[in-house]
């Protein structure tokens, strides 16, 4: 069996001689052959030149997203199954091999790990804890290190190379989201998704607040596209964060000519408050004491930047 790995990068310099080295450790079923394709977005960090010292195949994606540079490396991949792997994580290493397994034995389309965490930072940490919890992020399943079932997503993904001749390739016109939407493209054909926390990788999150926030507005932005073109959401957990904030937002409006728009509020506000103390407590106690002084703050950071994202793409009409 011939395996393709794909991976889309831009600028990794920092981190892709680890992972250079963390794929070249993988073990592979007995007769299988593995093929490393990446697609690098015109790095100008000196990823090329580091890529250039290895006998990697390296795929040139002028575009400079994930979503193209996929479908690029997905075009000349010459493996029976095709695994995505991301620069900014680590693998065990039997990663592949528990891959293919799981792809067999569940007979599904596309098959991932929990989405597991590794942080170093004080900030980056939080972030992680929060991540892995069911507070930032609606508690979806594949947040769930230990569940193994069908889900709506999955990180990163393994697929017969003959599922994009029937379902497509990733969409090109989403900067976000490209991986989601295609799992959705995937489950309203009838097709199955299935998480293993057997297939164990683990990402390392953003490592400040004005990076995470950054990085779940795009989210929240470039969800609405994904909704507007299926007419639905993969889960609605996708709509809370952005009802929350319009409607904060309209309350606030409203608060300049009525009296009771600003009693309710300053009474919806200190509701949000209560569930983001009480959700710290839940994920900071008892092992994570010393990370509930900011908490708070990384839980509202999650949901009103999605939230806000959401807002003014529909406000765009995206």
């Amino acid at each position: 069996m011939k395996i393709s790995l794909i991976v889309p990068c831009r600028n990794e310099r920092q981190h892709i001689r680890e992972f250079l080295n963390n794929v070249a450790a993988f073990e592979i079923p007995p007769n299988s052959i593995l093929e490393l394709l990446i697609a690098d977005g015109s790095s100008t960090d000196g990823t090329r030149e580091l890529l250039k010292e290895s006998s990697v195949r390296v795929i040139d994606n002028p575009e400079q997203i994930a979503s193209t540079g996929l479908n690029r490396a997905i075009a000349i991949a010459t493996g029976e199954v095709i695994i995505r792997l991301d620069v900014h994580a680590s693998y065990a290493p039997d990663y592949v091999v528990q891959c293919l397994n799981v792809l067999k034995a569940s007979g599904a389309d596309n098959v991932g790990g929990p989405a597991q965490t590794t942080a170093h930072s004080y900030m980056q940490q939080a972030i992680a804890a929060a991540y892995n919890s069911p507070y930032a992020c609606g508690g979806a399943r594949f947040h769930d290190v230990n569940y193994e079932g069908s889900v709506d997503t999955v990180t990163f993904g393994c697929w017969r190379r003959d599922l994009f001749d029937r379902i497509g390739l990733f969409d090109e016109t989403l900067v976000r989201n490209q991986d989601d939407e295609h799992n959705l493209r995937i489950t309203l054909s009838g097709g199955k998704i299935f998480q293993s926390p057997r297939i164990r990788c683990w990402y390392e999150p953003r490592g400040s607040l004005r990076n995470l926030f950054s990085q779940y507005y795009q989210y929240g932005y470039w969800k609405v596209r994904v909704i507007k073109k299926h007419g639905r959401p993969a889960a609605l957990r996708q709509l809370v964060p952005a009802t929350f904030a319009g409607t904060e937002i309209l309350l606030a409006i409203a608060g300049l000519f009525n009296t009771w728009a600003v009693k309710l509020l300053a009474l919806t506000t200190v509701a949000y408050a209560v569930f983001l103390i009480a959700a710290s407590l839940r994920i900071c106690l008892p092992r994570k004491i010393k990370l509930l002084p900011v908490m708070p703050i990384v839980l509202a950071t999650y949901h009103l930047s999605y939230g806000l994202g959401f807002l003014i793409a529909l406000v765009r009409n995206r």
